[in-house]
């Protein structure tokens, strides 16, 4: 049997006949609220983010700051990171709360956590190697973390931002029958978890990789019905706030991938008001930078990002 691996976003439809049938019911019987972690800036407080780097010899021509998807963490740019240590760029990620090793897993880290944190690992980055050009790289639900942290106008000036395969699925393209459903389930039942196994869902072609993360066990398994409302209201969030956006995007999306469905990706696309370049891979999945063709989108990621450094037109 091949491995799987569930979209967060639609764990929620799988459920959905059964919390339309018992619901109304159980809200009437319960007052549960979706569980969240407390807002706590990096910066304020002792709150700790596990991190790794991938760092060239001498200064790094450019810094890579990655941003992991939903249920996952930062060794998931092991090969990512490697690939551009070999090319002179540095690559940061940091577990996100309540994934990998950071704080109160499984308990969504709260959208102004994520995004806040995100500023201040770039604050960080930027004091460290000063003038060297800092790139964000958001996969899956780390796009939807970058999108919504950059609409802020307060957010640090960044080079440009790498988006693969971006949870930006905002609700007006989302079945509202799905996103009713799942607002009973999280304000009901918030601590059920589910695994999403029956959706069948391909997220990779790459099956040495999908089975590496099966028995990874800082992967997340079985989630939380809060949690894949706290990503939802995140992707709405930062699907509302494209237009806010003011640094130059890379949108990398593959044909086969499962878990974000084209029509959000393409009306996500037509939002941005800045320089955009879209990559579309006939053979690329949910996984990009993971599949077995994964080195050729990141030689294309690597070819943009000195496109922008020097001062180029790039290519749409």
């Amino acid at each position: 049997m091949k491995p799987v691996i569930a979209s967060a976003a639609k764990q929620s439809s799988f459920v959905i006949l059964f919390w339309i049938a018992s619901s109304l019911a159980l809200l009437a019987m319960t007052g549960c609220a979706p569980q969240q972690q407390v807002y706590s800036p990096l910066a304020a407080d002792e709150t700790h983010l596990p991190l790794k780097s991938w760092l060239p010899k001498g200064k790094p021509k450019a810094i890579i700051i990655a941003v992991h998807g939903f249920n996952d963490y930062s060794n998931a740019f092991q090969t990512t990171g490697a690939f551009f240590k070999a090319h002179g760029i540095a690559v940061v990620a940091y577990d996100q709360r309540g994934f990998g090793r950071a704080s109160y897993i499984g308990i969504w880290g709260n959208e102004k956590n994520l995004t806040s944190d995100l500023a201040e690992c770039v604050k960080q980055t930027s004091r460290r190697w000063l003038q060297a050009p800092i790139y964000i790289l958001g996969e899956s639900m780390g796009g939807a973390v970058a999108i919504a942290a950059l609409a802020d106008p307060t957010f640090p000036k960044v080079q440009g931002v790498i988006l693969s395969a971006p949870a930006l699925w905002g609700a007006e393209t989302m079945n509202p029958l799905y996103h009713g459903s799942l607002w009973l389930a999280a304000h009901t039942w918030p601590s059920y978890r589910l695994s999403g196994r029956e959706l069948h869902i391909m997220a990779s072609d790459n099956i040495l990789m999908l089975e590496a993360l099966g028995r990874d066990k800082l992967v997340i398994k079985q989630t939380r019905i809060d949690a894949i409302y706290g990503l939802v209201g995140l992707m709405d969030d930062a699907y509302e706030h494209i237009s806010d956006v003011k640094t130059p995007v890379l949108l990398l999306y593959g044909a086969h991938d499962e878990v974000i469905p084209r029509e959000p990706i393409e009306a996500a696309r037509a939002r941005f008001t800045v320089p955009i370049t879209f990559v579309y891979y006939p053979d690329g999945y949910h996984m990009l930078l993971r599949d077995i063709e994964g080195e050729l989108v990141m030689r294309d990621i690597l070819s943009w990002m000195q496109c922008q450094i020097s001062k180029n037109k790039c290519h749409n």
